[in-house]
């Protein structure tokens, strides 16, 4: 066979590539490829009870010096050692051969990203989209519902512009209205916001969308009943999961959404660029395609669905090895271990004077998005002198809108690092900056 050919006459096998597939990693064919290899010892079995020990190991596994304390999962994370072998392997494959008979087995790897996504969210192949980012997924949604004048989709005032912008303007286009459900701080409660939006449903509500956890102030939302409540009624729901995926156990197999979205870029700490849209099936004829062109993916609705042209295969084919990255940690694990650190984060702030907390403590309204103002500081300038003379890199919200510091902690990050940013700001609001 040709590819067979090809890569034998570049010292790589079709054996090689299925077995760094199939979940051994990159290691072979990036040093079959001359690259340095940034892998550092392999990631040890998860024991039954994770010690520090294993959560240093796994900061091992990130190319961030032992010194740079991030925090700012809710916007970016780096990727694994393992993520970035896959990745570099990858291209260099592609880049080193990019004919027709070398990028066989690339379909293969995005095919194999499809059956990891599905099996980490509990549905089907068919019903998984490969995407570029969770704001792609969600206006492919806005636009792909065939909406008329008559009818009415419900939004959250705390969706990001993807999920809140996207319908606005688009009613303005189509002339159908958009209801909204104001965010409340600190947030009230589950059942506020099943009531809340239940009272703003009726006969022409077509769409529910909201975000499944916020960016703002990492609030919380009751995602399962708000879904089973659209969907005893009618109408269709749209979950933007950015917040949630790959930070959460999330199962959409019991959520049962008619669309969630993600990207690999944040919490599954995956390349840039690659994201997913779950379509359930009950869906599949209700939502339009909105691009139409080349190389759809190989079943259920990516076969109409994502027909986007030339992708970057390699890093669709390392968000899989994300994904199987965090599956050898454990989901359960992975979430426990992002809310404790929060826990603590909030814990320890709120003794710092001044400190107003935007997030709600109780770990059924929040999760690992931690928002706060630094008591007399300017939450830019702190945010500036914590990272140029700390090493501390979060995010600032400005504005009058809950406005201060974000940090949200991952499982790349430990408890002297959080105990260094409360030592760090409570220093700063007693000297200023």
């Amino acid at each position: 066979m040709m590819t067979e050919a090809l890569l034998k006459n570049r010292g790589i096998r079709r054996r090689d590539f299925a077995r760094f597939l199939a979940g051994a990693g990159g290691a072979a064919l990036i040093e079959a490829s001359g690259l340095p290899r940034p892998r550092p010892a392999p990631l040890p079995e998860t024991p039954e009870f994770p010690n520090e020990a294993f959560w240093s190991n796994v900061r091992k596994q990130f190319l961030m010096p032992p010194d740079l304390a991030v925090m700012n999962a809710a916007n970016l994370c780096p990727s694994s050692a393992p993520v970035l072998e896959a990745l570099y392997a990858a291209t260099r494959d592609v880049d080193q051969d990019p004919s027709f008979n070398n990028r066989e087995k690339m379909t293969e790897g995005k095919e194999r990203t499809r059956k990891l996504l599905a099996a980490f969210l509990g549905v089907t192949p068919e019903e998984i989209v490969i995407t570029r980012n969770t704001s792609e997924s969600n206006n492919l949604v806005s636009s792909g519902i065939e909406l008329k004048p008559q009818d009415e989709v419900i939004i959250f005032s705390d969706n990001h512009p993807s999920n809140h912008l996207a319908w606005t303007e688009k009613a303005r286009r189509f002339g159908f209205t958009v209801r909204v459900v104001d965010q409340v701080n600190p947030h009230p409660g589950d059942e506020y916001y099943i009531d809340a939006f239940t009272k703003q449903m009726n006969a022409r509500t077509k769409v529910l969308a909201f975000t499944h956890l916020t960016s703002t102030a990492g609030d919380l939302l009751p995602a399962r009943e708000l879904c089973r409540i659209a969907r005893e009624r009618g109408i269709l729901s749209m979950v933007d999961g950015a917040q949630s995926f790959g930070l959460m156990n999330v199962d959409l197999s019991d959520m049962q959404p008619d669309f969630y979205s993600g990207s690999a870029h944040k919490w599954p700490c995956g390349p840039k660029e690659t994201g997913m849209l779950f379509i359930n099936k009950r869906a599949h004829s209700m939502v339009w395609p909105s691009i139409y062109s080349a190389y759809p993916g190989a079943t259920g609705i990516s076969k109409s669905f994502e027909r986007f042209g030339q992708r970057d295969e390699p890093a669709i084919i390392a968000f899989g090895e994300a994904l199987q990255f965090q599956t050898r940690i454990g989901r359960k694990l992975i979430e426990e271990r992002a809310r404790t650190l929060a826990q603590m984060l909030m814990t320890e702030l709120k003794k710092v004077d001044g400190v107003k907390l935007w997030t709600h403590p109780d770990s059924g309204r929040s999760a690992a998005v931690v928002t706060f103002f630094p008591a007399n500081l300017d939450p830019k300038k702190l945010s500036a002198v914590l990272y140029e003379k700390d090493r501390i890199a979060g995010a600032t919200r400005e504005g009058a809108d809950r406005p201060g510091l974000r940090f949200s902690p991952h499982i790349y990050n430990s408890p002297p690092e959080v105990e260094r940013i409360v030592a760090a700001i409570k220093r700063y609001v007693a000297t200023g900056v």
